[in-house]
């Protein structure tokens, strides 16, 4: 990352901003947890729980670009029920869904890493 774009945030601070407002973008019944990623650098982990009868589990790399964009990588996927097809299905939704949430999220953020 040029000077220009390097985030200007302590990572403290971003990822307690992020596991504050991520949750106001997922269904009341999900939870999230934030944390920092040594490896790419600017990078955090978003690890995201569904309530339900599915039981998925999802883990993010959120990887910020500059200040204002970040790239989003899901890394692992995980289920305490059964797989099957239908399954599959609902899971590339839900990583959709996630994945633009996530997206929405940094953009509320963007106070904080674009002053």
């Amino acid at each position: 990352m040029s000077n220009q774009n390097q985030l200007n945030v302590d990572q403290k601070t971003l990822v307690s901003a992020w596991n504050d407002t991520l949750p106001d973008y997922l269904n009341p019944s999900d939870s999230a947890e934030v944390k920092v990623l040594e490896d790419p650098p600017n990078s955090l982990l978003v690890h995201i729980d569904t309530k339900g009868r599915q039981g998925y589990h999802f883990d993010f790399r959120v990887t910020y670009l500059d200040p204002r964009e970040v790239k989003v990588n899901v890394v692992n996927i995980g289920t305490d029920g059964l797989v099957d097809d239908a399954h599959g299905v609902i899971a590339r939704q839900l990583v959709e869904d996630y994945t633009r949430h996530i997206h929405e999220c940094a953009q509320a953020l963007q106070s904080i890493t674009h002053p």
